[in-house]
């Protein structure tokens, strides 16, 4: 089974119903984003467990969730304090992860980091945003690669890497063409009154204190 072409705004229109029925159906996806290629499901318990178990991940790491919009966020109980409003508005949407306090009841605990927030991004990516929207819930995510090995550039590298579960009907794999070396989003830790820098990344330092000023971390 080969990947679904997911480049034009055409092909995204046309792949929309048959990956929100597969997603539906609390099955996984590959997909492009603005950074690197990722690996996600719906945000259900049962499908975090399916994607972390494909993934071969450590419980301890959990993953970030794709939003279509800050409201969305909001929707699933996520918390925006005076920071993570100032550094949404100046980089939303973009390579800049929030992790944000609440969502305790509509989220599962195993997204849930060691700080106690969810990690949260508004993708800049057409294509995700589109889906993410059309879909009305986020998709969690994931870089697409196995344990130790680098996030893969296209679909082919993800549909030789996991053809166990693309054979299958598991994984479904966006094609939306070979990536450039992108660094991952940055990631900020929102949960307390001053932010903290988990991870630079796709984002500096230096740039999120030219936007947010005091309120950056």
């Amino acid at each position: 089974m080969s990947a679904v072409r997911f480049r034009s705004d055409e092909e995204v229109a046309a792949a929309l119903p048959r990956v929100i029925a597969h997603l539906s159906a609390g099955r996984l996806l590959a997909y492009p984003t603005e950074t690197v290629y990722g690996l996600g499901s719906r945000a259900r318990a049962a499908e975090v467990q399916a994607l972390a178990q494909l993934k071969g991940r450590r419980r301890d790491k959990p993953f970030l969730l794709l939003v279509a919009d800050r409201a969305m966020a909001e929707a699933q109980g996520l918390a925006f304090n005076a920071s993570a409003s100032a550094l949404a508005r100046a980089f939303w949407p973009g390579p800049l992860s929030l992790v944000l306090p609440g969502g305790s009841g509509r989220l599962p605990d195993a997204l849930r980091g060691p700080e106690g927030g969810i990690a949260v991004r508004w993708t800049s990516h057409r294509g995700m945003a589109r889906l993410v929207g059309a879909l009305g819930e986020p998709v969690t995510s994931t870089s697409a690669n196995l344990p130790g090995s680098s996030p893969a550039p296209g679909a082919e590298a993800i549909v030789r890497d996991f053809a166990t579960a693309v054979e299958s009907g598991a994984l479904l794999v966006l094609d939306g063409g070979v990536l450039g070396n992108s660094p991952p989003s940055t990631v900020v830790d929102c949960t307390q009154p001053v932010p903290r820098l988990i991870r630079e990344g796709a984002l500096t330092l230096a740039e999120l204190r030219r936007a947010a000023g005091r309120l950056a971390p």
